[in-house]
C-alpha cells in the first residue's frame, strides 16, 4: 500500500517557527518574571493602567485618547487574572512575545536563515524601549504586532505571486490594519507611508487586485465602529490631540534629536542591526518599499513632532533585514555556513551585557533608592528621560506614576467610611484626573463610582451627584473653595516621596453648597459640561 507524504512548499518554515516560538518564550518568561518581582519590591500600577481598567468596565467602541483594543485587553486581563499585577500585564508581554515571533518570520520571509533570524530576534529582544513598552498594560505593546502582520501579509503576497492563493493573504491584512486602527489611531499614518510606498515602487501591482480590494475593505469594516463613535461624539480624539498640541504637553524636538533619540530609544549598540537593515532594504529593489515605508513614517512623525517612541512600532523590519545583511556579509563565516542561531557570539555577548547594564532604565528591577544610587553612579540618570513637559522628582515618570495610589485611596476610603451611611448615600469622589479617579475605582472598597473631568471620565457623567458633598483631589486651597461650599476641610494629602511632583495635592470634604451671586444653588449636574478636560 503506497503512501503519499505531503511536505511544506518550503522545508525551512517549520526550523523558522520553532526558532522564533523559541526566542519569544524568552521574552515572555522575562517579563512574567520581572513583573512578578516588580510587585515584591515595592512598585504599584501604572497610572494608566487605572483608567484603562476603568475602560474595561465601560466598553465602547471608542475613547477620548486612545482605541477599543486596550479597553478589551484590559477587561480581559481583570476577569482572568483579578488584581494580579503580573497578571494585569500578561497580555501587554504576550504581545512583545509576538514582536519577536513576527521578526523571526519576516526574515524567514525575506529569505533569512537561522543566523539571520537569531540577531534579529535577539536584538528586537533587548531593545530598552521595548522591554519598557512591554512591561505595563498599554497599547503600545500591540502596536509591532498589528503593522509587523501586515507587512508580512505584503512580504508573502509578493513572495508567492505564481501561486494566486497567496492573494488571499489580503484578508490578513485587512484583518490586522483594522484591529491595529482600533488598537491606536497612529497605525493610520504607518497605512498611508505604506500606501504611498508601494505606489513609488514596481510592487505597485500588488494593490490594483480584486483580493487587495477585499482586504482593504475589511480593514475599513473592521475600524469603521471607531468612526462612527468618533462622529457621535463630536470628534473627541480630534479635540484631544488639538489640545495636546495647544497645550504643549509633548516635548518638541528638533529633526536632529529626534533622530538621536531613536538611537537611544532603540538601543546604541542595536543600531549596528537596523541601520543595516534600512541601508539593505533602500539599496534593494524588490524591498525598496519597505525601505521607503520606514522613511516616510519617520518623517512625518518627525514633523508632526510626535513622541519619540511613536516610531518604535516600525523598527522590527530594519532588524529582520539588519539580520540578513550581517548573515550576507558573514557568509563565509563558520557558524553562519553551519546556519547557527547564534552566530555572532562576540557580538551577541556585547548586546547581552550593554542589555543588563542599561536594563534598569527599561524595567523597574531594583527598588527606588538603590535605583537612583545606581544610575547615579553610572551616569545613567543623564539619560533617562521624559516625553511630557512634566516634573517627574527624583524617579522618571514612567517609574513615578507607580507610587502614591494606594496612599490616596486609603485615605479616601477613611474619610468616606468615616461619614454617616446618609451623608455616604449623597457623597461624591471628585478627582482631578483619570489617575485618580481610576485609582479610586480599582482600589477602593464599596466607595461610589469617582468622578473627572478628564477624557472618557468626562463622558461617564457625574452619575447623578448634585454635589451637596463631595471628596475632593484637586490642586486648589480651602479659601476657594469656600467660595462654593459652606464647609471644606483639608482630610488629606495625595503624595509620597516618589510619586509625580503634581500629584503632590490636598484632599478636601467639602459640604453645603452655597448660594451664587443670582440666588442659584452650585450644582455639579449643572457645572458638568464646564468640567470638560480632554487632555
Amino acid at each position: 500500500m503506497a503512501t503519499t507524504v505531503v511536505r511544506p512548499a518550503d522545508p525551512t518554515l517549520r526550523a523558522a517557527l520553532r526558532l522564533a516560538l523559541l526566542f519569544a518564550a524568552i521574552k515572555l518568561a522575562i517579563h512574567v518574571a520581572a513583573n512578578l518581582w516588580e510587585a515584591h519590591i515595592g512598585y504599584g500600577y501604572f497610572r494608566d493602567e487605572f483608567y484603562y481598567i476603568a475602560c474595561g468596565r465601560h466598553l465602547d467602541f471608542g475613547y477620548v485618547d486612545h482605541g477599543p483594543i486596550v479597553a478589551l485587553q484590559a477587561r480581559a486581563s481583570e476577569l482572568l487574572f483579578g488584581r494580579s499585577l503580573a497578571g494585569l500585564r500578561f497580555l501587554s508581554a504576550l504581545a512583545g512575545a509576538a514582536r519577536v515571533f513576527l521578526t523571526g518570520m519576516l526574515v524567514w520571509a525575506l529569505g533569512g536563515r537561522r543566523p539571520a533570524q537569531g540577531l534579529a530576534m535577539l536584538g528586537v529582544l533587548l531593545v530598552p524601549q521595548y522591554l519598557g513598552t512591554d512591561s505595563f498594560l498599554s497599547m503600545n505593546s500591540c502596536e509591532s504586532m498589528f503593522w509587523m502582520t501586515c507587512l508580512l501579509a505584503l512580504i508573502l503576497i509578493l513572495k508567492n505571486e505564481a501561486d494566486a492563493s497567496s492573494q488571499k493573504f489580503w484578508l490578513l491584512f485587512g484583518i490586522s490594519g483594522g484591529i491595529g486602527v482600533l488598537n491606536k489611531p497612529s497605525m493610520t499614518f504607518f497605512l498611508i507611508a505604506l500606501l504611498i510606498a508601494l505606489l513609488l515602487t514596481p510592487q505597485r501591482r500588488i494593490l490594483f487586485t480584486k483580493w487587495a480590494a477585499i482586504g482593504t475593505a475589511v480593514l475599513i469594516l473592521i475600524a469603521l465602529p471607531n468612526l462612527l463613535w468618533q462622529i457621535h461624539n463630536h470628534w473627541p480624539t480630534l479635540e484631544f490631540l488639538r489640545n495636546g498640541q495647544l497645550g504643549n504637553k509633548s516635548i518638541k524636538l528638533s529633526p536632529i534629536a529626534f533622530t538621536l533619540k531613536q538611537v537611544l530609544n532603540m538601543g546604541p549598540f542595536l543600531a549596528f542591526i537596523w541601520v543595516p537593515g534600512l541601508i539593505r532594504l533602500l539599496r534593494r529593489k524588490e524591498a525598496r518599499w519597505l525601505g521607503i515605508t520606514f522613511v516616510l513614517f519617520f518623517v512625518i512623525m518627525m514633523l508632526e513632532h510626535a513622541k519619540d517612541y511613536y516610531v518604535s512600532p516600525i523598527y522590527p523590519i530594519l532588524f529582520a533585514a539588519g539580520g540578513i545583511a550581517w548573515e550576507t556579509q558573514f557568509a563565509a563565516r563558520k557558524w553562519v555556513r553551519q546556519d547557527r542561531a547564534i552566530a555572532f557570539p562576540i557580538y551577541a555577548t556585547i548586546l547581552i551585557l550593554g542589555a543588563i547594564f542599561i536594563l534598569p532604565l527599561a524595567l523597574p528591577l531594583m527598588p527606588p533608592a538603590q535605583w537612583l544610587a545606581y544610575t547615579h553612579a553610572t551616569g545613567l540618570d543623564h539619560i533617562s528621560s521624559n516625553s511630557e513637559r512634566f516634573s517627574s522628582g527624583p524617579l522618571p515618570q514612567f517609574y513615578a506614576d507607580r507610587f502614591g495610589w494606594q496612599e490616596e485611596v486609603d485615605q479616601i476610603q477613611h474619610v468616606f467610611d468615616s461619614l454617616p451611611p446618609e451623608q455616604q448615600k449623597i457623597t461624591g469622589i471628585v478627582a482631578e484626573n483619570y489617575g485618580e479617579a481610576g485609582a479610586v475605582d480599582f482600589l477602593g472598597h464599596n466607595l461610589p463610582p469617582a468622578l473627572s473631568g478628564q477624557n472618557n471620565y468626562f463622558l461617564w457623567g457625574p452619575h447623578g451627584y448634585n454635589g451637596d458633598s463631595i471628596i475632593l483631589v484637586e490642586r486648589t486651597n480651602r479659601e476657594h473653595l469656600l467660595n462654593f461650599f459652606d464647609h471644606v476641610e483639608v482630610v488629606g494629602h495625595m503624595g509620597t516621596t516618589y510619586s509625580m511632583p503634581f500629584e503632590h495635592k490636598p484632599i478636601f470634604l467639602c459640604t453645603g453648597r452655597k448660594l451664587d451671586a443670582d440666588g442659584h444653588r452650585f450644582s455639579l449636574l449643572e457645572q458638568w459640561p464646564s468640567k470638560k478636560d480632554y487632555f
